[in-house]
């Protein structure tokens, strides 16, 4: 066990990510050239970089210096700054701290060391966050290239800005700007997950309750998709109408204004999709509810069917 490895990798972190958060936290204080380079640290491309350097590239560090227990201790080093970051900024914002916080009303709600532990739980998703992030620098532009998918303005998506809201200090304040990045990577992600999806696979779920969860980040399943009882020969009249124009974006995407979608407009009525519990209950031969409320099953009326058990 390497524990002379295990300290360095937190001295080398400490300094590096105190620093960086030294920098960045008084940059915005130094007249308007620092406000705008402030500003530009907090948009893609350049906040890419910048988070990585304080994120996962002190991981990397401390493997170099003692593997394993060298990547513990950029963790631990990471968290002791982050700990101490809060306090510095919460002891030079004390009427921030004195008045209405997010932090107070979640702890005296859910319990002190459950808001915590809950919080930092959260942080086992930042490399599936980080490899979603590559994913859309690295992966989706070649899609731009070869299909002529539309490109985003990333720094549009992945920005900070809750910094700037007022009275929000300290543990607020950095768990905020965690969630801004977050937030900023996953909707990225969804609109360009949005252009695939349409463009391979315009066909809708049979089951109801999948399109209920999904229908709010690919809002094509209710506009645009083949409905799940159509054919093949519907998907690619779909296809020929929605993509014959060199235009590569989902179907509700801001070029599309004007568009028309034949699968919904020109398809006959779509058979209710049928849900798991349904499909097992006329298997079994067994009244469905909307069978039982019809007095459809049988010589039982509707009034007389027994209660669901």
């Amino acid at each position: 066990m390497d524990i002379i490895g295990f300290f360095r990798s937190i001295a080398v972190v400490s300094v590096l990510e105190i620093a960086l958060a030294l920098v960045f936290t008084l940059l915005p204080h130094l007249g308007g050239v620092g406000r705008r380079l402030s500003d530009t640290c907090t948009r893609a491309p350049l906040l890419d970089v910048i988070l990585a350097v304080m994120m996962w590239i002190p991981w990397i560090i401390g493997a170099v210096l003692a593997g394993w227990m060298g990547l513990i201790g950029a963790i631990v080093a990471q968290v002791a700054v982050v700990q101490l970051w809060i306090a510095a900024h919460e002891f030079t914002h004390r009427k921030a701290v004195r008045g209405p916080r997010i932090v107070r009303f979640l702890d005296q709600e859910v319990g002190w060391w459950r808001n915590r532990l809950a919080l930092w739980l959260t942080v086992f998703a930042l490399p599936g966050f980080w490899v979603v992030r590559l994913t859309e620098i690295v992966a989706y532009p070649i899609l731009v290239r070869l299909l002529g998918f539309p490109a985003y303005r990333h720094g549009e998506w992945i920005n900070l800005s809750r910094h700037k809201f007022q009275d929000l200090v300290g543990h607020d304040l950095l768990w905020c700007l965690y969630c801004d990045w977050m937030t900023g990577v996953y909707s990225m992600g969804a609109e360009m997950l949005r252009n695939v999806e349409s463009f391979w696979c315009p066909i809708r779920f049979p089951n109801k309750h999948k399109i209920e969860h999904c229908k709010q980040d690919f809002p094509d399943i209710e506009t645009g998709w083949v409905p799940a009882d159509g054919s093949m020969q519907d998907v690619q009249d779909l296809l020929e109408a929605m993509y014959s124009e060199d235009k590569r974006s989902w179907f509700g995407h801001p070029e599309r204004e004007d568009a028309t979608y034949p699968a919904a407009a020109d398809s006959p009525p779509e058979t209710p999709p049928v849900d798991d519990e349904t499909q097992m209950t006329e298997s079994a031969g067994l009244p469905s509810e909307a069978d039982a409320s019809d007095g459809k099953h049988g010589d039982v009326e509707p009034d007389d069917a027994a209660p669901p058990t």
